[in-house]
């Protein structure tokens, strides 16, 4: 039986996931919604459901019995990304995120009046703002149900977060010359930069009203790559290089927030 092609498989896997009890819709994100995939590009896709009304449950993803990891809500963090499963669908690698509409809804508020907030998360070194919902919304393909609307990128968040990505790296950085330049620490340093230049990459992204939906193109995306050569270069002592590196996120940042409306 011939393979099935890439529609007819993104429309079986939507209508398996919507008919989920308590799924209200089914999104598709990553770089196939934004058409920078490859043929290896797994699919990421998101069921929204509504929390408080407590129908929606992992086993009932689980017991369709498609290979794979299906977590519990709140098993990834507990806060706005808050569980999902990894699984194979017929060969193919799909990633399903579970959002609470009324966790959703909040955070479009806030983000609407200019507030957010930080949340650790695995694999991202920098973490993630509470808006990450909010940016999904706002570049995800909705395929079954409905969302709520994003419109342009808030003005009062355009505003609020490169002060507030930017104040995390500056203190990244003030606490790697203080602490962990004097001790030697290479490892510590140059991870204290990497995180730095990650905050700094939300704040100069921010600053132009681009929405991120994770770190996978974030330094590419802010024009932050010159990090890399900074890091390789063998010749600068460890203070040197916390000073290269906040001059390097600074300059960028401040010029960002210089054309910002």
């Amino acid at each position: 039986m011939p393979e099935p092609t890439d529609d007819a498989f993104l429309d079986h896997l939507a209508d398996r996931l919507a008919a989920l009890p308590g799924v209200r819709a089914v999104s598709l994100g990553g770089s196939r919604a934004q058409g920078t995939h490859s043929d290896a590009s797994d699919w990421d896709t998101a069921v929204y459901y509504r929390g408080s009304e407590g129908v929606f449950e992992p086993r009932h993803l689980r017991e369709v019995g498609w290979e794979g990891e299906v977590s519990a809500i709140g098993e990834w963090g507990g806060g706005v990304f808050n569980g999902g499963a990894w699984l194979d669908v017929d060969g193919r690698r799909v990633d399903v995120h579970y959002r609470d509409l009324d966790v959703v809804e909040h955070e479009v508020a806030q983000a609407a009046a200019g507030r957010f907030h930080w949340e650790p998360l695995m694999f991202h070194l920098a973490g993630i703002p509470s808006y990450l919902v909010v940016a999904e919304l706002a570049v995800n393909r909705v395929l079954r149900g409905e969302t709520p609307h994003v419109g342009e990128y808030p003005a009062a968040l355009r505003k609020a977060a490169p002060e507030a990505w930017w104040g995390r790296a500056a203190m990244t950085l003030h606490y790697a010359r203080a602490g962990n330049v004097p001790l030697g620490g290479r490892t510590e340093v140059v991870g204290a930069v990497a995180v730095a230049a990650l905050q700094a990459g939300h704040a100069v992204l921010a600053a132009r009203g681009e929405w991120v939906t994770n770190e996978k193109r974030l330094l590419t995306r802010a024009g932050l790559r010159e990090i890399d050569a900074l890091l390789a270069d063998g010749s600068l002592n460890l203070g040197e290089l916390v000073d290269g590196a906040r001059e390097l996120l600074a300059d960028a940042v401040r010029a960002a927030r210089s054309v910002a409306p």
